[in-house]
């Protein structure tokens, strides 16, 4: 595709990025990406997709923004107080880049609309806030083969991976965690606290990597676990295998489809 005279001075400094350059961009303004969840994670992420031009970006929550979030949840003004997430996050994005084309999806993510949802975009980028969206998450975009880029942050910690399971010897997030928490064992957000710039770093560098998957640059996270720890300003990357015994990508599944259920 080629780049008009505005779209040439808009992505300018990806342009002169011999690792980019035009075939880079166009690979970024012919990509799409849902993103679900408009939090602390999510509103970098899609601030940064839409600033470089993804072509089209979806958005996925059902939340209205509350005087809580503006901490982490740069999307979002103190007038939008009130407002649904996503109709208050595509004003904002549509206002920063109107090239980009915005889906809003004002729902929650279920076993019932996983797959429709996902169905349409080429990279899907996990910013929610609890275990059983990412594992529904995990499971959707394995079956159908979209590669997930997954970010978490609690207090003052985050961790950040790429899952592409579908791909011989990569493995899921549940090769990592193998089954969803007992309800009530895993402490939110609203109840341990977060550094918003803790959150506005994750979200950041899962940005960088959607762009990465986007435009075929460098090495993606696929196989590996970033975590970073703010209070010691540390990040570390660590290897993650195939589990064989995981119950979805694992030499036996248990799991052999994603319900349309629940």
């Amino acid at each position: 595709m080629s780049l008009s005279d505005e779209e040439l001075e808009r992505y300018a400094r990806h342009l002169v990025l011999r690792q980019v350059g035009g075939p880079g961009q166009a690979k970024i303004c012919a990509a799409s990406v849902l993103v679900v969840g408009a939090g602390g994670l999510g509103s970098p992420v899609a601030l940064y997709l839409a600033a470089a031009g993804i072509g089209r970006l979806g958005l996925v929550d059902d939340d209205a923004v509350s005087l809580s979030n503006l901490q982490r949840q740069i999307l979002f003004r103190t007038a939008d107080v009130g407002r649904p997430k996503v109709e208050a996050g595509a004003v904002a994005l549509k206002a920063l880049n109107p090239g980009v084309r915005i889906d809003v999806h004002p729902v929650r993510l279920t076993r019932a609309n996983a797959m429709e949802l996902i169905a349409d975009y080429d990279i899907v980028a996990d910013g929610s806030d609890n275990f059983a969206t990412r594992f529904l998450l995990n499971d959707a975009c394995f079956f159908a083969k979209k590669p997930l880029v997954s970010a978490a942050v609690t207090e003052f910690e985050g961790q950040l991976s790429t899952y592409k399971a579908y791909l011989p010897g990569s493995p899921c997030y549940r090769c990592l965690f193998p089954a969803l928490p007992p309800a009530g064992t895993v402490a939110n957000c609203s109840e341990t606290g977060v550094l918003g710039a803790a959150a506005g770093v994750m979200g950041s560098l899962q940005a960088l990597e959607v762009l990465k998957e986007a435009a075929g640059l460098g090495t993606g996270l696929a196989g590996k676990l970033l975590i970073y720890k703010a209070l010691t300003t540390e990040f570390h990357t660590v290897s993650l295998a195939r589990d064989p015994a995981c119950p979805l990508c694992g030499t036996a599944p248990t799991i052999t489809g994603l319900p349309t259920h629940g």
